[in-house]
């Protein structure tokens, strides 16, 4: 676990580290560069390397089965940012180190877990796959059987209650988490059609980060959207935020009801440019459920 500096989360968790650019949101990945700085520093999560083209040093996709069960310790609730490091839809994340990950999040209602992907189309494929369910049942037992310490008898019933077919009422698949979000980024009008994949997706809150947002979004739909985040680049060569893209944002949100976190205008450093939207901070948290599109 390490205490996050972004605004919207409290932690984050990194079962899995590394990834490879495939859109123009990638372009100044500050995951990239801190691996490689991890790498130079001696970190053991940070020494597989990447491909060069689309990757790079210690940013190689590896999964850390040591860091899955790392929740299961922490006894006060979080919000917590999974995979900041990474994308838990990539590739080479296969299902059975997936279903390592949601068991461990069924186990610990007690967290709230943001996951965030830029390939939604797989996330969506494999939470709508009966299978899949079928492995995290079996890593629900090897998870508790494993961990060196205490699983609240409650959360152990809760967690082989909801994955258990025969106390679901309909579907062929059980009811999303109700302490897992689900995300997916969008940076500019032609992936748009990430939110389409994520409303196909069960989950019990869905969001959008369109951070960094380079660009007006007139396609977005946000039907069965909870949550919007939006944010300006930051860092070194950063893409400069204009701020109407963000008002025609909030006026959409504002008129369907969906929350809306202005996270940064951003510039060379992330505070740069503060946070403020027409003199107000937008820090909105969903507060319902998704309506049933996507569910099983």
């Amino acid at each position: 676990m390490s205490v996050s500096s972004i605004e919207w989360t409290e932690v984050t968790w990194n079962p899995v580290t590394g990834c490879d650019r495939i859109s123009a949101g990638c372009d100044n990945c500050y995951a990239l560069k801190m691996a490689k700085r991890l790498k130079a520093m001696g970190a053991a999560k940070y020494q597989t390397d990447g491909d060069p083209r689309t990757s790079g040093p210690g940013f190689g996709v590896a999964v850390h089965d040591d860091a899955i069960t790392e929740p299961l310790r922490w006894r006060s609730p979080r919000k917590v940012f999974v995979n900041s490091m990474s994308d838990i839809a990539h590739a080479r994340v296969s299902p059975a180190a997936q279903a390592r990950i949601w068991a461990v999040m069924a186990l610990t209602p007690r967290h709230q877990f943001q996951v965030l992907t830029k390939r939604p189309k797989r996330l969506a494929n494999l939470l709508s796959d009966r299978a899949f369910y079928d492995q995290v049942k079996t890593a629900l037992w090897e998870v508790a059987e494993n961990f060196n310490g205490p699983i609240p008898v409650n959360d152990m019933d809760a967690a082989l209650r909801w994955i258990d077919p025969r106390n679901r009422l309909s579907g062929a698949i059980p009811a999303p988490l109700p302490n897992v979000w689900l995300g997916t980024s969008i940076e500019t009008d032609e992936y748009c059609w990430r939110a389409d994949e994520l409303r196909r997706t069960p989950a019990a809150i869905r969001f959008l980060s369109c951070e960094p947002l380079l660009g007006p979004l007139p396609s977005l739909d946000l039907t069965a959207i909870d949550w919007l985040i939006v944010g300006g680049e930051s860092g070194p060569g950063f893409r400069p935020l204009d701020l109407d893209w963000v008002r025609e944002l909030r006026d959409r949100c504002v008129q369907r009801r969906v929350s809306l976190f202005f996270k940064q205008v951003g510039g060379v450093r992330p505070k740069a440019g503060g946070r403020s939207l027409d003199g107000r901070t937008w820090d909105e948290y969903p507060t319902r459920v998704s309506a049933g599109v996507g569910h099983g």
